[in-house]
């Protein structure tokens, strides 16, 4: 037996080359899979960054403009006054209007009771 081969240790010897290929093969997948998702979470760290980026710029843009529009809040409650005094300047033509028209009327019914 010594120049003859066992079969049963060349059976054995492939199925441990065939598994360790097996497991080769399975870790490679692995590894493969692992090196997509790092370039993955790669590209989209840069691609969040820029909206980092934008937000920031978006923050400041928005503070300018509530600095501006403060400015406007004392524009705005002087309209808020004049429109309240227009109002009342309304009620007090109508009131007028009303006592023109009863005079313009007595003022009439005189000068037509001495024609």
């Amino acid at each position: 037996m010594e120049g003859s081969e066992d079969p049963l240790a060349n059976a054995m010897a492939d199925l441990f080359t065939n598994l360790s290929s097996m497991v080769k093969s399975e870790l490679q997948g692995t590894n493969n899979q692992l090196e997509l998702l790092e370039k993955m979470n790669a590209r989209v760290a840069k691609e969040y960054s820029g909206f980092g980026d934008v937000a920031s710029g978006l923050r400041v843009f928005v503070e300018l403009l509530s600095s501006k529009s403060s400015g406007f809040d004392d524009y705005v409650k002087e309209i808020d006054a004049i429109e309240h005094k227009v109002a009342d300047f309304e009620a007090v033509v109508a009131m007028l209007d009303k006592h023109v028209t009863l005079l313009e009327s007595k003022v009439q019914s005189v000068y037509q009771n001495f024609s």
